[in-house]
């Protein structure tokens, strides 16, 4: 009996055309159409375990799974069959072999996440499927100084989706910042762990900074109220990309 190899395999793939990560029936996933093309490859039904799922038409440019199997398949083989099977819209970036002991979710440290944001006055066809157009001026300033306030830890039941089950709503977050570019404006969270809807409503309250609806400061009252109804809206989800995992 060949002996058990547990393979890391990191994914970029674009979300649009999924209902997210998990598997659904009837539904198009990232996980059922890895779970197909890795079958096929392994010649038995993989166990993916995935560092965690991202919602609908949410993008990734590093997300990490890991499955376990007895097959000798070499990584750069694993890795070439993947590339040629998987659709265009979701590849492996890079397969090795890790520790046995090596769990995707369990094992990771920090996620980091990104939100594009392209700021012309019209919109553009080639950049909607992959960032939000904002074709309003904004205070970046307020914005940047808004974002620092969530900075160690805090409870984020405030930024969590509606109707979530989750009890533990603490979360430690080591990054929030913005990139500027020509035109463009990145918002980057890496963070302990993320509740449902957490980055994109922490996004869209500080949207509302930006257009001067809510002050800077109010960010740290919209932490302490830990109450959904206070923030700012759900931002789209097709900006929003999950950057690298960290273990």
């Amino acid at each position: 009996m060949s002996a058990l190899r547990n393979f890391k395999i990191t994914l970029a793939y674009d979300g649009t055309n999924f209902f997210g990560w998990q598997a659904q029936p009837e539904k198009r996933t990232v996980q059922s159409v890895l779970e197909e093309t890795l079958s096929t490859i392994l010649g038995h039904f993989p166990n993916i375990i995935a560092s965690g799922r991202t919602d609908t038409g949410v993008h990734a440019l590093g997300q990490v799974i890991n499955v376990c199997t007895e097959s000798t398949i070499p990584c750069q083989g694993l890795l070439k069959g993947l590339n040629s099977i998987l659709p265009d819209d979701v590849k492996a970036q890079s397969v090795e072999e890790t520790s046995v002991n090596f769990h995707a979710r369990y094992m990771a440290k920090s996620k980091i996440y990104a939100y594009a944001i392209y700021t012309t006055e019209t919109p553009n066809p080639f950049l909607s499927r992959y960032s939000l157009h904002v074709p309003y001026g904004l205070d970046i300033p307020a914005m940047k100084e808004a974002s620092k306030i969530i900075l160690g830890e805090h409870d984020f039941a405030s930024f969590m989706a509606t109707g979530s089950s989750v009890k533990n709503t603490l979360r430690t977050i080591m990054e929030s910042s913005f990139i500027e570019g020509r035109d463009k404006l990145y918002y980057v969270i890496e963070g302990s762990g993320f509740l449902r809807h957490m980055v994109r409503n922490i996004v869209g309250t500080l949207l509302l900074v930006g257009r001067g609806s809510l002050a800077s400061n109010d960010m740290e009252k919209i932490l302490d109220a830990t109450d959904r109804t206070k923030a700012g809206p759900t931002a789209p989800a097709n900006g929003l990309y999950l950057v690298g995992v960290r273990y």
